[in-house]
């Protein structure tokens, strides 16, 4: 796989997990629904903000990990392909009905604790450390190196996820109103489902 391939495939499938409804895209719209467009903005670049601090620590422990060593690539690659398959399964077999747009409440504070609180939803939330270390090895090409091309990855997802945030915000009331239709839901979870088994077998395949 070249480095324009990687790119080409990592950014359909970052765009389509972005998209999926989670924590993040409940705590932009309630916030955008009831405190406004300006603390929803700062909660995203905080939630961005975190997803950041993940990808430079998960590039920089897997950089030095798959530049020293092939046993680590393959464990690596089975463990992340054994997760991935897992969680595509379950949304296949499992899917949401329903989206709830609630969140974590606490003290309203300044428009910048918003901000504190996005970035903390995510830099507390180790799910997102796990999924880093399962999803983006698996675009790394050959030859390139691994740290600064998984961080580069993890930055395209920002990029994503800020664009995404800014389209919720824009968007409040008919989006939320389309992400609480069970059908809609349903067919997020299966299509994520779907693209998480592709790529766990796929990844399980991957020779370095």
């Amino acid at each position: 796989m070249t480095v324009v391939q990687a790119l080409l495939a990592f950014s359909v499938a970052a765009a389509l997990l972005t998209i999926t409804p989670g924590l993040d895209t409940a705590l932009v719209l309630r916030t955008a629904a009831v405190e406004g467009a300006k603390r929803a903005a700062l909660a995203a670049i905080g939630i961005v903000t975190g997803c950041l601090a993940w990808g430079a620590a998960v590039a920089l422990g897997l950089g030095v990990l798959l530049e020293a060593s092939t046993l680590a690539f393959d464990v690596l690659k089975w463990a992340g392909a054994a997760y991935l398959v897992w969680l595509g399964i379950g949304l296949i077999l499992k899917p949401r009905s329903k989206f709830e747009l609630s969140a974590p409440d606490g003290p309203a504070g300044d428009d910048f604790a918003w901000m504190r609180r996005g970035f903390l939803t995510n830099l507390l939330n180790p799910k997102v450390g796990v999924f880093y270390v399962s999803f983006l090895p698996q675009f790394l090409p050959a030859g390139a190196p691994a740290g600064p091309f998984i961080f580069l990855l993890a930055a395209m997802h920002a990029v994503m996820g800020l664009l995404w945030f800014a389209a919720l915000i824009a968007a409040t009331r008919p989006i939320a109103g389309v992400l609480q239709r069970a059908a809609v839901v349903r067919w997020l979870d299966r299509l994520t489902g779907g693209v998480f088994l592709a790529f766990g077998v796929r990844l399980a395949l991957e020779r370095r």
